[in-house]
């Protein structure tokens, strides 16, 4: 596995940056989950980068992320990837088994709720976003309603961390990147 090949894949089934964005937002967390918890870097990176790499071709939401787990088979991607990437979601049925699946759920909703929340700060900054803000900010349900509040507080719980730790974490790990995700470090 390599991630040149992995992003490979990502741009040949993207529409459009929003996607992409996400992906690097949650390969930057769980690189990071992996470096503090002694996984893989670049295999943790990977299933963050891929776990929703179907999400714009697939025939229908429900479908997601099967779909693409079908794909990465075809690839010939590791089963700890696609396990990884049919976990990530509540909706798929399939148990969080390992560390790393479990800090995939962690990290995907939460990513895009911390970008959101950077963005909407006058200076577009990580460093002025800190988890007392995000806490806010979930407690207002109109802000980035689409993001769930539940499985962000779930994936916390799951991964066995404090929240306002976790929140806290996502935002250093996305410093990094902050530039691909239209944000300031």
């Amino acid at each position: 596995m390599e991630r040149a090949t992995a992003l490979a894949l990502l741009k040949e089934h993207a529409r459009g940056d929003v996607l992409i964005r996400h992906a690097t937002a949650v390969e930057a967390c769980m690189r990071a989950y992996a470096q503090k918890l002694g996984g893989d870097a670049e295999t943790w990176g990977i299933a963050g980068m891929l776990h929703d790499f179907d999400w714009d071709v697939c025939p229908t939401p429900n479908q997601h992320p099967q779909y693409g787990a079908e794909i990465l088979r075809q690839r010939g991607y590791p089963e700890v990837i696609v396990h990884a990437v049919l976990s990530h979601g509540n909706h798929t049925g399939v148990d969080r088994e390992t560390v790393m699946e479990k800090a995939l759920f962690a990290v995907d909703e939460l990513s895009g709720f911390v970008t959101a929340c950077a963005l909407v700060r006058p200076t577009k900054s990580l460093a002025d976003t800190g988890a007392q803000g995000v806490r806010k900010k979930m407690r207002d349900k109109r802000f980035a309603a689409s993001v769930s509040r539940e499985d962000i507080v779930q994936g916390a719980g799951e991964l066995g961390v404090d929240l306002d730790e976790h929140i806290q974490f996502v935002i250093d790990a996305l410093k990094p990147v902050a530039e691909h995700l239209g944000l300031k470090p």
